[in-house]
């Protein structure tokens, strides 16, 4: 009996002040999209950025005429170096096959293998293989030729990755807060509407949380209105665009994002959250019982 008397209450409120109550539906519908959008890319791109540090090697290349003790030591030189995870000696002929499988019409016509041989070193923390290739070229052994890594495509890739993930949380922040203030924006303007009721009310012994309910249930309806619009449309999105093209991007079919079931659901939670604070906000501000 009380349940449906909130109810009641929290729905015809909606029905005076429609145009705020939809414009916070509407912020509410817009920061669940950009979350939906913002949750499965950073897991796609932290977990291609770290698919690309764990590639990141350093190639250290043996002079030519280098005797067996000479690269014995070199190994050993660089296995002792901090930061080393693992040493693997490439001989110039399978550095040779290798490339040719690669591209074998670009090495059909040599008459000699004009590839060195060379030690590919992993190093335990990609972010520490700048200070390898340091320490080598600092005091470089007898048969080392040149140090070479790939450390600065690697940075412009976290680069940038790294910058989506910026730009997309801020506009997550920012659409969150403008919610948070529309919902309390309009529980405010309800509360201003039904000053009265809520004064005879007081009157008449009401509790403080019998005046409450319908303003608390007001603000989830918004947020819970918007939140499952925004799942619809991600929903609308993925099946129409998303999965026929996640067999092109490995990006878009990357295994370790979140399931679309539990998304929703975080998303739902998130919108119903955001407007339990807005409405708590503006009770407590507002609403003097």
């Amino acid at each position: 009996m009380r349940l449906g008397f909130f109810l009641r209450e929290a729905f015809r409120a909606l029905s005076r002040s429609a145009a705020p109550s939809l414009a916070a539906m509407l912020t509410i519908l817009i920061t669940a999209l950009v979350l939906g959008v913002f949750i499965p890319v950073v897991q796609a791109t932290t977990g291609t950025a770290n698919q690309v540090r764990s590639r990141v090697v350093v190639d250290v290349y043996v002079k030519d005429g280098a005797t067996d003790a000479q690269k014995n030591e070199l190994r050993q030189r660089i296995a002792g170096l901090p930061n080393v995870k693992s040493v693997q000696y490439i001989p110039k002929d399978q550095a040779l096959a290798q490339m040719k499988k690669q591209n074998a019409q670009a090495f059909a016509l040599l008459g000699s293998n004009p590839l060195p041989d060379s030690f590919r070193v992993t190093p335990r923390d990609p972010g520490g293989v700048n200070a390898i290739s340091d320490a080598l070229n600092g005091n470089p052994p007898a048969a080392m030729d040149d140090v070479r890594n790939r450390r600065h495509d690697t940075d412009r890739i976290l680069s940038a990755t790294g910058l989506v993930k910026l730009v997309t949380a801020g506009l997550a922040a920012l659409f969150l807060l403008a919610s948070i203030a529309l919902v309390a924006n309009t529980i405010r303007l309800s509360i201003f509407a039904r000053r009265r009721e809520v004064e005879v009310m007081r009157l008449v012994g009401a509790t403080d949380w019998f005046i409450r309910w319908p303003f608390v249930i007001e603000g989830v309806v918004v947020g819970l209105m918007g939140g499952a619009l925004a799942v619809l449309l991600l929903l609308i999105g993925k099946e129409t665009f998303v999965d026929p093209l996640a067999h092109r991007f490995a990006l878009l079919a990357a295994p370790t994002t979140i399931s679309f079931t539990l998304l929703a659901v975080l998303l739902l939670g998130a919108c119903v959250a955001v407007s339990a604070v807005g409405s708590g906000v503006t009770l407590r501000r507002f609403l003097r019982v």
